[in-house]
């Protein structure tokens, strides 16, 4: 999960029930097999032929339509329904929080490209797109 979540977390977002939930589910699949448990009974998986064939395909798909769930915006949507200093404690917490993701892809993303990850850094400017955007959006929304 945590390997996941350093590669994957700046521009997709998963849960850990939702890994551990998928990964049984692959395992009958036959697409990951079952390691030895690890360290506090962790249980590692790894993928087999039939799981890195099945990632080929899915690699050739079309990616489908984005799915766009920001909880600020749909806050900000019922702006008019917020108490006094609901929606500026909002704001607040919604520019901590892409405040502080910016830096963490920005920096992930210049370790990508210092290590040749060309791929992986074009990835992460995705996410520095995406908070630089959310903080100009956050600036310009309404406050009450």
């Amino acid at each position: 999960m945590a390997a996941a979540e350093r590669r994957l977390g700046p521009y997709w977002s998963m849960t850990r029930s939702q890994v551990y939930r998928e990964l049984p589910v692959l395992a009958e699949m036959g697409y990951v097999r079952l390691g030895k448990p690890g360290p506090r009974s962790s249980q590692p998986y790894a993928i087999t032929a039939a799981g890195k064939r099945a990632f080929s395909r899915w690699l050739a798909e079309a990616p489908g339509r984005d799915a766009i769930r920001n909880p600020v915006a749909l806050r900000v949507a019922f702006g008019q329904q917020h108490a006094g200093g609901q929606l500026k404690t909002l704001y607040t917490g919604a520019n901590e929080y892409h405040s502080e993701a910016l830096a963490m892809a920005r920096e992930q993303a210049k370790e990508a490209k210092k290590a040749g990850d060309a791929y992986g850094a074009a990835a992460l400017e995705f996410a520095v797109a995406y908070h630089k955007a959310a903080l100009s959006w956050l600036k310009a929304a309404p406050a009450e």
